[in-house]
């Protein structure tokens, strides 16, 4: 609620800024305010005139002006009603031509860059959310759709939404066709340690030999492992093993009671610290090669440099996917955390608390409000359209919450202050953090269509850790970006030797090769191997025993 009331403070001076009510003049020089505000409303009017121009002399059929035209990809017009009834396409004409009008009052307001950046977001959460697809008495296919059912659709859409407000969010997959240990976390592994923060697997090997250095793979804190292993035939952990690595993964626990006190550095000692000397222990070498990503990406980072500022010599490579160390540019995400919004959270579970993991969800999904929020909508409550099985969206789904003085830190330390890619500006499980003192090979991706992580920020991080880094852009957003299994034979992905300049330039002299990326990466942590041994023909060693079969329970405890 303060977030929203602050968003449209801000969202009203800049109304009064563009408008230039408040008696200034026009920062910068360019067109008087006046002038900025009659264009405006010349812009906004000139395709509805000219729609009852052709309505009234029968010179163009509706739909016809581009200017009006929803964007390519925009599934909220899809039904042919938009554009052949007059009634709809006017609807949609107005709608189209009222936020094109308040995106360009928003560009053209007079203020800072990140007040801008920030009315934009929310300008676009309004504009989002007024659509006249969003109502059923304007949504040609949910009328539609109740005079077909005889209104059983109105029926089923209101007991879904009854049934969401008892769960607090928005169902948006069929959660009965899913199961953590039936058709997802499917590959074959034991529990080998736990604490009270993670549980260690240790996968099963499916080859005769095993690399020697073994790969432990630290996923994000703030979701389920499981993306990274999502079924037979689309699982990263799948490939990497079938490959000859010898995986082992951390399984974070969603926060309860009993851990809602932990911090940054507990995360990083009862995390990839303690797991990493447990895999030594039981593989029996003297250093291990790593994988983060995304927020699991940022936590071994920082656990690299506890290691460096020790002088413990742990680690053979390192791979961060779709991670971000230099928090200058955020991308959208960013702009939801602010010195007022972390200092609310500071005061409220800062020294002791939850953050439910339902709250980072529904930030997450304001990010592409159309595709995560509102479609759900209209299908589920207004057309009653029970929801799709897809193993992503269960996932998405599947949120997880975390201790408030450890998300404090985090957020702090990096979207608020930018702290953890300078050397010595933190202390971390005691000791001061340089990055740059981290001296081994890293391995880069990023994704081209990411909206949590801009990939231009990602390929930062060749300057601040590791060497000799190898920078890969795949395409696609966040997530399919990165889970894209060679056999399907999609998408494809970018590459080239030279990572001297800036991201643009990169990009301009890469190669495009079709496909995964994953083959890639396998070429290179071959490329560091030391060798391999005969595949262990037990789980754990000695000192540690098995717990339980995986995917284990932490990755089955529900938060929401």
């Amino acid at each position: 609620m303060q977030a929203g009331q602050k968003a449209t403070e801000q969202f009203d001076d800049a109304l009064v800024a563009a408008m230039g009510l408040e008696g200034k003049p026009a920062k910068g020089g360019g067109m008087p305010p006046f002038a900025v505000a009659a264009n405006l409303q010349q812009q906004y009017w000139s395709p509805i005139v000219d729609f009852w121009r052709g309505f009234l002399g029968d010179r163009s059929a509706p739909g016809a002006d581009s200017s009006t035209r929803a964007s390519r990809g925009d599934r909220r017009f899809k039904d042919e009603a938009w554009g052949y009834s007059s009634y709809y396409d006017l609807l949609k004409r107005v709608y189209l031509s009222n936020s094109k009008q308040l995106s360009d009052l928003v560009d053209q307001a007079q203020v800072d860059d990140t007040s801008k950046l920030q009315l934009r977001f929310y300008a676009r959460q309004f504009i989002d959310a007024m659509s006249p697809s969003n109502f059923p008495a304007t949504n040609p296919e949910v009328i539609r759709t109740a005079i077909r059912t005889r209104s059983a659709s109105l029926t089923s859409g209101m007991q879904n939404l009854i049934a969401d407000i008892q769960k607090g969010r928005i169902t948006r997959v069929d959660e009965t066709a899913f199961e953590i240990g039936r058709n997802l976390a499917v590959t074959p592994g034991a529990v080998v340690f736990e604490n009270e923060l993670i549980q260690l697997i240790q996968y099963t090997p499916q080859t005769t030999d095993v690399e020697k250095a073994p790969l432990l793979i630290v996923p994000p804190c703030i979701n389920k492992y499981y993306l990274l292993d999502l079924g037979a035939g689309n699982s990263f952990v799948e490939y990497a093993v079938t490959q000859g690595q010898q995986v082992f993964l951390i399984s974070w626990r969603s926060a309860v009671t009993e851990t809602q006190n932990l911090t940054w550095d507990d995360y990083l000692t009862l995390g990839p610290l303690k797991a990493i000397d447990v895999v030594r222990d039981i593989a029996n070498v003297e250093k291990v090669h790593t994988l983060g990503f995304c927020v699991g990406g940022t936590i071994l980072s920082c656990a690299a440099g506890v290691l460096a500022a020790r002088g413990e010599d742990k680690l053979a490579t390192m791979t961060l996917l779709t991670t971000m160390i230099d928090f200058a540019d955020t991308g959208e995400i960013g702009l939801l955390i602010d010195q007022h919004s972390v200092a609310m959270r500071e005061a409220t579970i800062g020294m002791g608390g939850i953050l439910p993991g339902k709250e980072l969800a529904f930030t997450f999904g304001t990010l592409r409000a159309n595709d995560l929020i509102w479609r759900y909508v209209v299908d589920s409550y207004m057309k009653g359209v029970p929801p799709e099985a897809f193993d992503l969206l269960y996932w998405d789904s599947d949120s997880v919450s975390l201790p408030g003085p450890m998300y404090c830190w985090y957020t702090r330390n990096t979207y608020l202050e930018n702290k953890i890619k300078q050397p010595g500006a933190t202390e971390q499980c005691g000791v001061p953090i340089d990055l740059s003192k981290v001296k081994i090979p890293l391995y880069l991706l990023a994704s081209r269509e990411d909206h949590i992580v801009p990939w231009q920020s990602a390929y930062r991080s060749k300057e601040l850790i590791g060497t000799d880094p190898r920078f890969v852009l795949a395409a696609s957003g966040h997530v399919a970006g990165v889970i894209n299994p060679p056999a399907r034979k999609k998408r494809n992905y970018w590459v080239h030797e030279s990572l001297d300049g800036n991201a643009a330039g990169w990009l301009e002299r890469a190669e495009e090769k079709p496909g995964s990326w994953w083959p890639d990466w396998d070429a290179w942590m071959k490329r560091y191997s030391t060798g391999t041994t005969g595949a262990p023909s037990q789980p754990g060693n000695a000192r540690y025993h098995v717990v339980e079969s995986a995917p284990g329970r932490y990755v089955k405890q529900r938060s929401n």
